[in-house]
């Protein structure tokens, strides 16, 4: 058991100097759409009433940064109990999640998870990928799991390659390459690892390196090209 106030990265947590931002919640406008052909059955198939192949679902914003909340994009309330909560839907939309290149709504809806001959469309706030816990249990390296899924949605921790951006005072990690290349950290999370930061001398708005499990990383920022422009604040 970890001793109170003992972080993960192997020393007593301290306060951080990256200032985490939580972006406002902003309800998404639906474009017209047309119902194409498709299945009209199956484990995953839309609700009664939803376009078939042009099925629309937008991640909103709530709470701290991004609690992954998955919706139709067209409903008109959007809380907990209008979003989609079901782990095994959660883990067949988001495994086969991809860039819009349909040449259907490409730019208000930049990503697409097809279903057989449906195509589920998505667009949010940031970046599609949410990383939500650290799995740190047991002899295993730890894992990132992402997106409501589990140890089913995971990825290797790489600490090194963890992004904090000032420009919008979100912090980023290593997503697959088929849903961008990077993903976003929950908030929760990103306030925890924070405390392993270290910064360098005469440069206090980003961390120059990170300590995890007793080793001092340095920071590669290599995840910055991927992130041409950063969201607002």
């Amino acid at each position: 058991m970890r001793k109170q106030g003992q972080g993960r990265c192997g020393e007593v947590g301290r306060a951080s100097r990256f200032a985490f931002h939580v972006p406002p919640c902003t309800p998404c406008a639906q474009p017209s759409r047309k119902a194409d052909t498709g299945p009209t059955s199956g484990p995953f198939a839309p609700p009664r009433g939803a376009a078939l192949s042009g099925f629309h679902l937008g991640l909103k914003g709530h709470g701290l940064l991004l609690c992954l909340q998955l919706f139709l994009d067209d409903s008109k309330m959007k809380n907990f109990i209008t979003c989609f909560k079901d782990p095994q839907f959660l883990v067949f939309f988001f495994s086969r999640l991809r860039p819009n290149r349909s040449g259907r709504y490409e730019t208000s809806f930049p990503f697409l998870s097809p279903c057989g001959r449906e195509r589920n469309f998505l667009r949010c706030e940031d970046r599609p990928v949410v990383f939500t816990h650290l799995l740190a249990a047991g002899p295993e390296p730890p894992r990132l799991s992402y997106c409501g899924g589990g140890e089913a949605l995971t990825v290797p921790f790489e600490p090194a390659r963890l992004l904090p951006l000032a420009a919008n005072g979100r912090l980023y990690h290593p997503a697959p390459e088929r849903a961008g290349g990077v993903g976003l950290v929950r908030s929760a999370l990103a306030f925890e690892l924070s405390a392993c930061f270290e910064y360098a001398p005469g440069a206090p708005e980003l961390p120059s390196h990170v300590r995890w499990q007793g080793c001092r990383f340095a920071l590669t920022m290599d995840l910055a090209p991927l992130l041409p422009a950063a969201p607002p604040r």
